[in-house]
């Protein structure tokens, strides 16, 4: 399931993919691949994510069911 939420929160902050990376100890690829839906973090990623973008988990990682019932159809 793509990240809108992480990218969008992201841009708000003026940071590139590159800039996040680098500030939660990541490659920028990982950052992409989170965006993307292709690489699921694991929570200390995504607090780190979260804290880099003045964000809390439940803002940028958390899907309700009906959003997650609404991936699974499109797959």
């Amino acid at each position: 399931m793509k990240n809108k939420r992480m990218k969008i929160a992201r841009m708000e902050h003026d940071m590139n993919q590159e800039a996040l990376a680098q500030k939660v100890g990541v490659t920028r690829q990982t950052i992409g691949m989170i965006e993307s839906g292709n690489y699921n973090p694991t929570l200390n990623l995504c607090i780190a994510i979260c804290d880099a973008l003045d964000c809390t988990l439940d803002e940028l990682f958390w899907t309700t069911k009906e959003e997650r019932s609404e991936s699974y159809e499109k797959q």
